[in-house]
This record gives C-alpha cells, structure tokens and sequence, in this order.
C-alpha cells in the first residue's frame, strides 16, 4: 500500500514510552501496520489564537500543495508518452523515492527555518508552490500547444489519400506544369474500381490526354491517380468523375508551398525534442519541491493539532504508520482501543458509527488522536 497515516498521541513519562506502547499493539501481538518515527524539530508554538487560525489555513495549503504534487506527476506522465513505464523513477522527493523520502522524513532547515514563526513557515511554502503552480501551467500550455500542432500535422500526413497531405507522395515530375491549356488532376479511386477508372477515365469529358493516367500511390483502401487534361473541360470531368465515385482531389502542384509544408513539419518536431529534456529536469526538480513541501505542510499540521489537542508544554510522539493492505479496519480498531481515553466525544462518534452496520469509518475523519493521511499513489494509471 502507498497510504501512509501520519499520528501523534501525547507523550507518557516519555515519548519513547508512547512509541513502545503503540509498536507493541500493532506490531508485536497483531503486526497490522509498518512503523516509524516521524521526527518533527522544536518548532514555535506562537499564541493560542495563532494555532486555531493556522489550523484552518494549514488544512486549505494541504489541498492545495497535494493537487500541485499531483498536477506535475500527472504531467510528467504525460510528456513521457509511450514511457510511462518510466514515470515512477522520475518523481523522486531529494533523490530518493516516495516512500523512502517520507519513512525516513528528516526536517529541511535551510528550506524552512525553525526560528521563524509557523505562519512565516507556511507562508513560505505557499508562494513557492504557488509560484511552481504558475510555471506549470505556462510551460504546459507552451509544450501542449507546440504537440498538438505537430499532431495535426502528422494527422495530415497520414488519414487516408482523400483528405492527408499530398507533400511527401508527389513530386514535380507528375505533373504537367506552366502549360496555358493542359492541367494535370489528381483522382482518388477505391483500389475495387481501379479496371473501371482505367477503362473510362479517357471518356469522362472531351479532351482528355489519352493514357495519361500514373498511379502515383496507393494505401490500404485506395490509390492515388494523376491525369491530364484540357483546362476547359475541368469542370465537366469533376461532375463525371463523382458520378463513377471518383474523388478529384482539389490540388495543384506548388512547390513552395509543399516545401513549406515539410519544412514546419520538420521544425515541430525539432522544437518538440529540443523542449522535451528541459521540460522533464523541470517536472523532476519540481515535483521533488512540491512533494517536500506537502510532507513539511503534513508535518505543521501534526504539530498544530497535537499542540491544541494535547496543551503545552510540547509533548506528543508523532508516528507514521504503513497499514498492512489487508487490516485497515483492525488498525483502526486498534488505535482507537489505545487512545480513545484521550478524547471522549471523539470515542463517541466512534462508538455510535461502530453501531452503524455498514458505514464507511473512513468517512469519520476525527480520531481521539490527531490523524492525517498520506496518500503517495499519485497518477491516474496503474504503471
């Protein structure tokens, strides 16, 4: 499982004796979950009023920063494409992956300095996230804009011969060009009416060069036809030819345009591989800040709640726990057994939803200990 809970319970004689107390209910007799310290500095505590108005802020930048993480993940895995094999092993937090960066979660002292106050903390935090938010939407829109043109282009190049780009299928040579009265047409033909279009295509209209028609190229369902004419009988041959279902393509032969039409291809794609390496070593620095900054936010949280739930001074264990897939519910049942005697409403709310045959515990977010959930499954896809 990547759920991690992030808990802290008030400390005994000493903390270290809270932490026994829960190791041994989860791990020694029923081994439901994966346990480690989660190490949180001397942070100041400020005034009472500070605290409950932090707690709400706190609460809206844990939304916030968690869909930032999320945003660059997902997009990383969509600039990889046909990689996302790879995704996985670019989104890292300090170099390390996900679960490593959190289980062994040590404070960034020169990134958040503990003498300033918390709210100077968190504040901190939301202007590099918001200003990483920022980035992220301008360079995925420059790099989106710049894909989908190539994928039109590319659309172009490859539909069937009644609509794609004719650019990289004819050349010069196919056509008769520069003449005041000939005109050369090119015709698409499905590949079953090919023994008709050969046997009239001279008696479509007058003044049709006899045995003028090449096939220049054909594809899965149909081939592409050149035939050369008299200009004053375009008109009568286009009527002639849709009513035998041959498609005259409406093209005439300009080399500079085609040229200009390979040359943007070209470019594109160009463009597109140049941006792609600055644009992944972008989404990898910057998820690593995002998501080190959401566990530092999970982290304050802790601190703010234990603060205001337990009182000062300062003395509570906070503790990461990895539930084992298939016991959620026992370790919840567990952890509520070991703590409810630390808030009484909250064990009654848990009472009355155990009562309830059916309902989702997981709905009840208050817990008798503070309780936050660290969710590291970030993509939308299995990889």
């Amino acid at each position: 499982m990547t759920e991690f809970w992030l808990i802290s319970a008030p400390g005994e004689k000493t903390c270290q004796q809270t932490w026994d107390k829960m190791m041994v209910a989860t791990t020694k007799t029923n081994n439901i979950s994966t346990n480690n310290k989660f190490n949180i500095p001397d942070l100041k505590v400020g005034t009472l009023d500070v605290l409950v108005g932090l707690s709400d802020e706190l609460a809206k930048l844990d939304q916030f920063v968690e869909s930032v993480v999320r945003k660059v993940a997902q997009y990383m895995a969509d600039v990889l494409e046909d990689s996302r094999d790879k995704v996985q092993e670019n989104l890292l937090a300090n170099g390390v992956d996900l679960v490593t960066y959190i289980t062994r979660f040590q404070w960034d002292m020169a990134k958040y300095p503990i003498k300033q106050s918390l709210k100077n903390i968190s504040e901190i935090i939301s202007k590099a996230m918001t200003q990483i938010d920022n980035d992220l939407k301008a360079r995925a829109s420059a790099y989106n804009n710049l894909k989908g043109n190539l994928q039109n282009l590319e659309r172009k190049n490859a539909g069937s011969l009644l609509t794609r780009s004719l650019a990289d299928i004819v050349k010069k040579d196919d056509f008769v060009v520069d003449s005041e009265y000939l005109i050369t047409m090119l015709v698409v033909v499905p590949k079953t009416g090919y023994a008709d279009w050969q046997k009239n295509y001279e008696t479509l209209a007058e003044m049709v060069v006899p045995r003028s028609t090449n096939l220049l190229f054909e594809d899965h369902d149909s081939g592409l036809f050149s035939v050369t004419l008299f200009r004053k009988a375009l008109d009568d041959f286009k009527h002639k030819a849709r009513e035998n279902r041959f498609t005259v393509r409406d093209f005439q032969y300009n080399e500079e345009e085609l040229k200009a039409d390979k040359e943007e291809m070209t470019r594109l794609s160009t463009d597109k591989k140049k941006q792609f390496g600055p644009l992944v070593r972008w989404l990898k620095v910057n998820f690593s800040e995002a998501f080190i900054a959401w566990i530092h936010i999970k982290a304050l949280r802790v601190f703010v709640e234990s603060v205001l739930r337990y009182g000062l001074p300062v003395n509570f264990q906070a503790m990461l726990l990895q539930p084992n897939k298939k016991n959620v519910k026992k370790l919840r049942e567990v952890l509520f057994d070991l703590y409810k005697h630390l808030d009484s409403s909250a064990a009654a709310i848990m009472d009355s939803a155990m009562d309830i045959p059916g309902l989702n515990l997981s709905q009840q977010e208050y817990y008798p200990y503070v309780y936050y959930k660290i969710d590291c499954n970030l993509l939308d896809f299995k990889v």
